[in-house]
């Protein structure tokens, strides 16, 4: 990855104010992270279609795009098409609509209901609409309820319906606001986005749908609003069986999401994690050659006009190389006002998926209904109907499977193991690290001895050195080592935290560190929600403590270098900061010892990571430390019996210290 900034990147941040940005509740690293944010959106939004500058290029690399899509919405390889169990629980009829309530399984205990709207009398096999919802807070009746006059619309015009609930504000309790509301940063490392249910979720509707013999599988649409708009988007990016689409406001581009803090505006079922960094609307791009109308609103606030401009130049460009004539298979559709479920919306909508599954081209109308009442669409009447086997509420846990590897019990099995889990790290989790990090440059040198280093674009850190009290006698071989000691978000910049006090490095010359955002000089707000800095980091394909890696290793590349590349370093923390500590010597030759102090059993407990529990856990990520030296200190969980199996199956058991401090 390059770490290179051009002058002019540099002379436009500073000229929008981007480095010195002083609000009265800002805080000092806000700026500073801003502007890392800005310049990584936009190094990604250059990565216009990956590069593809003809349709032949574009093809030639469409099935591996695919694959990386489906891998960011945590659903690589494909889960297992699991029996549907597909039940209707009653049918609604009315004059010339029937509406049957039902529900199926997405998975085993993933419960989806939904509302689908057929005609009164059904002759042959009718096209078909799988109508995705937005959060429209319906409470147990569902937020299906809310869009109930787009099932009508299609029944009543020769369609098939089926309008399914999101996981949240469906009839059956879920989340969507595990990282905006929850502080659920596991879901980073585990690679868990509900987006990623929810496209599962429209995935399976469609196997019912063409399981049903009213049904002509040939002809499929998906439409939906805001949440739903995106869920359009996931479901036909991912499902060819989708013949035509149209998304109403739910997509935006990096720079709008990113750099103009619109994410802020969004929960977690709008976004992927960006673990391939593509340039965003790529994943729109997927769709083409289906036919798709790109709809919006002037004025919403959420999906603002430019963002909507930058991304039908793109989606234009790329359907340029399938249509006859433009607006034969890409239109856009925009209607004055605001993020509502205006009739102009749904209008356009109707034309758009009557011209291109019936080759009607008429002018459409819609009538206005009396609203059906929720209750009577609701799916399971009362409480007491619920399934007792649900896992709506708990899906996060499982819904991405996590790698469970099996410690390995000879030197063959090490080198083998060793090589597949820092694949999997490089390929899901350290994408586009630099072979080398660049040590950090002293930008500041404070009073008290502290000083301000420079990391990544800019980023800024701060080191001070303490030296040792008393000198104790050292073997030969840590005659020339160093300790620098990661501080934790909590700990007061430039001090000595007291569990160094009791452990081997209370007589050692040490230097701490305050990675990005730690202590208070370079501290960036955090506000639960929308928590914008952290979730942002997501949208690039990053973690801010993925970042704070690159941090340590860059300290460690620069006091290496500073005694002519003679002086090797340790690396001690505690908790999460140690971990931070772990994964910074697995990617920086020059660290050859760690030292963690209370590490956590699990990254459930942090740090997050992007994907990480995809590929391992705190305990393997110590292992594969061998034949560097390691201590664990208060490391009592049995996982870590995995790190002394690794050390023992590498030939260096002997390596690997773990102590209990005394009380």
């Amino acid at each position: 990855m390059s770490r290179n900034l051009s002058v002019v990147c540099i002379v436009a941040l500073s000229s929008m104010g981007l480095w010195a940005q002083e609000t009265p509740s800002a805080k000092p690293g806000d700026a500073m992270m801003e502007s890392h944010l800005i310049l990584e959106t936009a190094r990604l939004s250059s990565r216009v279609l990956e590069g593809a500058q003809s349709r032949e290029e574009w093809e030639a690399q469409r099935d591996e795009l695919k694959r990386r899509y489906l891998d960011m919405l945590g659903l690589w390889p494909l889960p297992e098409r699991t029996p549907l169990n597909a039940t209707v629980t009653g049918t609604l009829e009315l004059d010339d609509v029937h509406v049957e309530k039902l529900h199926f399984q997405s998975s085993p205990g993933l419960y989806v209901t939904g509302n689908l709207y057929r005609p009164a009398k059904v002759e042959g096999k009718l096209p078909a609409v799988l109508y995705v919802c937005g959060h429209a807070n319906r409470g147990r009746d569902g937020n299906k309820t809310g869009y109930q006059h787009h099932g009508r619309w299609f029944a009543s015009h020769g369609y098939i319906c089926l309008m399914i609930d999101t996981l949240q504000l469906g009839e059956i309790a879920g989340l969507h606001h595990g990282t905006y509301r929850e502080q659920r940063w596991w879901w980073h490392s585990a690679g868990y986005t509900p987006a990623g249910v929810e496209c599962w979720n429209g995935i399976r509707a469609l196997d019912y749908l063409t399981s049903r013999a009213d049904v002509d599988a040939d002809k499929l649409a998906v439409t939906g609003r805001s949440g739903g708009g995106a869920a359009t988007l996931w479901i036909t990016a991912a499902d060819d069986r989708v013949k035509v689409c149209v998304p109403v406001s739910g997509l935006s581009d990096l720079q709008t999401y990113v750099s103009e803090k619109v994410c802020d505006g969004h929960c977690d079922c709008m976004f992927m994690y960006n673990t391939y960094r593509w340039e965003w609307t790529t994943l729109a791009a997927l769709i083409a050659p289906r036919p798709m109308l790109f709809e919006n609103s002037g004025y919403d606030p959420i999906f603002p006009m430019p963002g909507n401009e930058r991304i039908r130049e793109l989606l234009a460009q790329i359907y340029g190389w399938y249509e006859k004539s433009k607006g034969e298979l890409f239109d856009v559709g925009v209607t004055p006002g605001g993020h509502l479920d205006n009739q102009e919306l749904r209008l356009m909508a109707y034309r758009w998926i009557n011209r291109h599954l019936k080759n009607d081209n008429a002018d459409v109308d819609e009538p206005k209904l009396a609203a059906i009442e929720g209750k009577l669409l609701r799916v399971f009447p009362e409480d007491s109907d619920l399934p007792s086997d649900l896992l709506n509420a708990v899906i996060d846990e499982t819904f991405v499977p996590r790698a469970n590897p099996v410690p390995p019990t000879s030197r063959d099995e090490f080198l083998a193991w060793s090589s597949n889990l820092r694949d999997g790290l490089q390929e899901r989790v350290f994408r586009e690290w630099p072979e080398q990090v660049p040590a950090a440059v002293v930008r500041e040198t404070r009073p008290d001895g502290q000083m301000i280093l420079g990391t990544e674009d800019d980023i800024l850190v701060i080191a001070a050195r303490h030296e040792a009290k008393q000198s104790r006698p050292r073997s030969p071989e840590h005659r020339e080592r160093i300790w620098l000691v990661v501080l934790d978000t909590e700990d007061l910049e430039g001090t000595l935290p007291a569990w160094v006090a009791a452990t081997d490095l209370a007589n050692q010359s040490v230097v701490v560190i305050s990675p990005r955002g730690a202590g208070q000089s370079l501290a960036w707000t955090r506000k639960n929600p929308p928590s914008y800095v952290e979730r942002a980091h997501a949208l690039v394909g990053r973690t801010v403590d993925a970042g704070r890696v690159y941090d340590v290793q860059s300290v460690a590349r620069w006091l290496h270098e500073a005694d002519g590349n003679e002086l090797t370093i340790g690396v001690a923390g505690r908790g999460a900061a140690g971990v931070l500590g772990v994964y910074a010597a697995l990617l920086e030759s020059c660290i050859s010892e760690v030292l963690v102090v209370d590490p956590p059993a699990s990254h459930r407990q942090g740090p997050a990571l992007l994907n990480v529990l995809r590929v391992l856990d705190v305990p393997d990520a110590i292992g594969l430390l061998a034949p560097r030296h390691a201590t664990l200190i208060d490391a009592e969980s049995e996982a870590f019996g995995r790190t002394e199996q690794a050390y023992r199956a590498a030939g260096y058991g002997d390596r690997l210290s773990r102590t209990v401090r005394a009380d």
